[in-house]
């Protein structure tokens, strides 16, 4: 009889498990990933579309109950580790928080607050980088280092290795934050700092163009507040930040590439095939669709895979993140990375999205290629042979730069020297808009100015003047004020040394000027005095060109606004030269006067103007 009663007892309990236990036990769901975060009321747009990641969580359904705010669509991919949601925010949503839910056969597994907040005021119409503006390109990682306790960081590979030019020096939004007087001494009005979102990969990342999390600033120059204040302190101080944006590829480190969302979602399977850098295909008509397919589907190096923008959910992902950091942090401007090895559908999509957002905006595009027709193609405006649209406010002028370094370093000849510049400037009528292109001596990818022209100060400082006085948006290189040296052949770790003083311990200080020699200090004044007369000067910001024919080593423009008129003339020759002013009656009465704004020296340009030997005057003439 207890026989009996165990084993019914027994069975009653082994059936009342089976009665309250499902059949089959649901998985422990987690959001690993959910990009973006957050999100704004009040956008152009009203979609948003979130990508959510982690185990098996495509299976589930999501809702939410929120007012204004529905889900449209829900995208499930190849990957059941991915689910896509597209939300619609409509004019009705107020700033708050809402559950996503998510639900597996009917039952809720899963929720997850999400927020959306308030636009700043004036967020749409926010000003932009001008040919008002001189930029000041920086590599955060080795500019200055303001906290050394984040120099190396648990979990991230790539340590600090000041030694090797190829490693991470440790340089910091907080050492960058501390020096922002320095830079708005020099006369700078937009500070364009390299990548600073997360690239963990195991070695040379420190320049910011290898991402591995789109969203988040590298722990190793601080964090994503902290960024948000930097630009807002800089905006205090009357300088805008621009944003860096890298469309084209990510870092080999990414956390896709542990878990990628579709099989298409990296270029060529997520195999290393090479771009063929020939970017003349986008123009070429005789191109082939295998060069054309290569040139923009292929990798720009092994350890940065190739997103496909031509999958929708890559495209939308990189749109949506550009203008979330434009939001977030509030930049006043956008460069992008290796433009032209990015789907052309896709940019013509993305530069229509970001100005839809913010009409205001300047963005300015690298097309590193010395010909002005393959540069112009990308600006907006230009009627396009094929029919191409871009929205791209500006370009990078690449073609100018080439010129400036082959005129200034050549011997002076009919067909070489001073000519080249000239008539790269002649082909301004290629572009829509020469005015708003950026132009520059040099950057991070090329050798230091002060190098390429055979450490020649006098020819250094006609690059300057050049930049300086001349349409566009004129950008110089943290370190050039200093003459910073580097090889001519590109050697990136050199060109991208650390600026003297922004570690402790420097022998030399170049914020203070200690330690600098007289040559040095002589370039840092020169500079301050360039850039700060720059800013009141309407003529150059805003003014109209004319320049003459160079004639025995000697170069002359004018700019000119009906408010000033400034008169440039350059002298490459070892003695000096006198210029019969005559030739230039359509800019200059037969009384006129001059005043040099580098020296304040006075002069008559009635008849004659003698020009020093290896020089080039900045006067603004008095009628």
């Amino acid at each position: 009889m207890k026989k009996l009663l165990r084993f019914t007892m027994a069975a009653f309990a082994t059936a009342l498990f089976w009665a309250h236990a499902p059949l089959h036990a649901e998985p422990a769901y987690k959001i690993e990933h959910l990009e973006p975060a957050f999100w704004w009321t009040g956008m152009h747009s009203k979609q948003l579309q979130l990508l959510v990641h982690g185990k098996e969580i495509g299976a589930l359904s999501p809702a939410l109950d929120y007012p204004g705010v529905t889900i449209k669509n829900v995208i499930r991919v190849a990957n059941k580790n991915y689910l896509f949601i597209d939300l619609e925010i409509g004019e009705q949503a107020k700033p708050g928080e809402f559950a996503l839910r998510f639900s597996a056969q009917g039952k809720e597994v899963l929720r997850h607050g999400y927020r959306l907040l308030a636009r700043e005021a004036g967020s749409a119409q926010r000003k932009s980088f001008t040919p008002a503006d001189a930029i000041y390109l920086v590599v955060p990682d080795r500019f200055a280092n303001g906290n050394p306790a984040n120099d190396s960081v648990a979990g991230l590979a790539d340590k600090a290795d000041r030694k090797h030019p190829g490693g991470r020096h440790g340089g910091d939004l907080q050492g960058l934050g501390a020096r922002l007087d320095y830079i708005a001494g020099l006369g700078f009005t937009m500070i364009w700092p390299t990548p600073v979102v997360q690239n963990d990969n195991p070695t040379y990342s420190y320049h910011g163009y290898g991402i591995t999390d789109f969203y988040k600033v590298d722990e190793r120059f601080g964090s994503n507040e902290e960024y948000r204040r930097l630009i807002a302190a800089a905006k205090a101080k009357g300088i805008g930040f621009i944003h860096d944006v890298v469309l084209n590829h990510i870092g080999i480190g990414h956390w896709w590439m542990k878990d990628l969302p579709t099989p298409d979602w990296i270029n060529y399977g997520a195999k290393f095939v090479p771009t063929n850098h020939a970017r003349t295909v986008h123009q070429d008509p005789y191109a082939s669709n295998e060069d054309r397919e290569r040139m923009t589907g292929g990798w720009f190096v092994d350890s940065m895979p190739d997103p496909n923008q031509r999958n929708p959910l890559v495209a939308n992902y990189l749109i949506q993140n550009s203008i979330w950091w434009m939001e977030y942090a509030g930049f006043s401007g956008i460069r992008v990375d290796t433009y032209p090895y990015s789907d052309k559908a896709f940019l013509a999509a993305w530069s229509r999205r970001m100005m839809e957002e913010y009409p205001n905006l300047n963005m300015t595009g690298e097309e590193w290629s010395g010909n002005q027709a393959i540069v112009s193609y990308w600006q907006r405006g230009k009627k396009n042979h094929d029919g191409y649209v871009s929205h791209m406010p500006s370009m990078i002028d690449f073609p100018l730069h080439d010129a400036v370094r082959d005129s200034l370093g050549a011997e002076e000849q009919w067909n070489a020297g001073l000519v080249r510049l000239y008539e790269a400037l002649a082909n301004d009528f290629q572009y829509p808009d020469p005015g708003n292109l950026v132009i520059f001596p040099g950057n991070h990818d090329t050798s230091r100015i002060h190098s390429a022209l055979g450490e020649d100060i006098a020819l250094t400082k006609m690059a300057y003047i050049y930049f300086a006085t001349m349409r566009g948006i004129p950008q110089f290189f943290y370190g050039d004020e200093i003459l910073m040296k580097s090889p001519k052949q590109r050697d990136d770790g050199i060109v991208r040394s650390d600026f003297p003083g922004g570690w402790q311990g420097d022998a030399v200080d170049a914020f203070t000027g200690a330690g600098l020699d007289a040559q040095q200090r002589d370039m840092q004044q020169f500079v301050r005095k360039l850039l700060n007369w720059r800013k009141t000067a309407s003529a150059i910001q805003r003014g109209k060109i004319m320049h003459y024919a160079p004639d025995n080593g000697t170069y002359v423009y004018f700019r000119h606004d009906g408010k000033q008129k400034v008169m440039v003339a350059f002298n490459k020759n070892k003695s000096e030269r006198t210029l019969d002013t005559a030739r230039f009656r359509e800019m200059l009465g037969p009384r006129a006067t001059a005043v040099d704004v580098l020296n304040g020296q006075n002069h008559e340009l009635g008849k004659a103007l003698t020009l020093p030997a290896r020089s080039a005057l900045v006067l603004e003439i008095r009628e």
